[in-house]
């Protein structure tokens, strides 16, 4: 039985770039979408650290209150909203559908994990048409717990069915990719602009510049 291949979502599916028009007209600059979604990860990690749990809109629009105080920018309500409209409608990266094609093709179940509510992560992937390619999409939700907390990938390797040594984790962010092989998992680290692997932790198994070329690894490797 070939591995259970299991993706992030938001930046390793899903290409966050399309945001960039509404910071730049909200914030009058695009780079506030980086700045945002970085706030966004290390109040997760905040979040996650001192042992609470939040629904990751609710920390999105935190992180979003924070940059437009740290920038002196005042947001409206409409503002936020198309924020939080633009997450559900995220296009994916153009290699990505594709990818997990040649993927299921190949026998591989293919599963979704994402720090996305449960109701935003399937209007995401809905209207990427990424639906129809996964076998499985689940939520951190049911872990009540973000990633890369060791409960998120303990409690979706029991939904999927599977030993951890069967699991590969696929994402863009070396935290993910360090929390999944500390759970057990395999790692295929897709190095998008701008992220590079933990350095503490134990290399990905595959490293791959894109979706397309960890779809080759992982096919090759069986």
């Amino acid at each position: 039985m070939p591995q259970t291949i299991v993706f992030d979502v938001n930046e390793t599916l899903l290409d966050l770039g399309a945001l960039d028009p509404v910071f730049e007209r909200l914030f009058g600059d695009a780079g506030a979408r980086r700045e945002w979604f970085a706030q966004v990860l290390q109040s997760a990690m905040t979040v996650t650290l001192t042992g609470r749990y939040e629904d990751f809109s609710a920390v999105g629009a935190a992180a979003l209150s924070m940059v437009a105080q740290r920038r002196g920018v005042t947001l409206e309500r409409a503002g936020r909203q198309d924020i939080a409209a633009g997450m559900r409608r995220l296009p994916p990266h153009p290699e990505v559908a594709d990818a997990l094609a040649r993927l299921r093709d190949a026998g591989f179940p293919l599963v979704a994990l994402t720090n996305s509510a449960p109701e935003v992560m399937r209007d995401q992937l809905a209207h990427a048409g990424l639906s129809p390619l996964l076998d499985a999409m689940h939520s951190v939700d049911a872990a009540r717990a973000l990633k890369p907390a060791r409960a998120v990938y303990d409690t979706a390797a029991r939904l999927i069915g599977e030993r951890p040594a069967a699991l590969t984790m696929v994402a863009a962010h070396g935290w993910d990719i360090a929390g999944a092989m500390s759970a057990g998992w395999q790692g295929a680290f897709i190095a998008r602009p701008g992220q590079v692997p933990e350095a503490l932790f134990p290399a990905p198994t595959i490293i791959a510049a894109d979706l397309a070329e960890a779809a080759d690894a992982l096919i090759a490797r069986g």
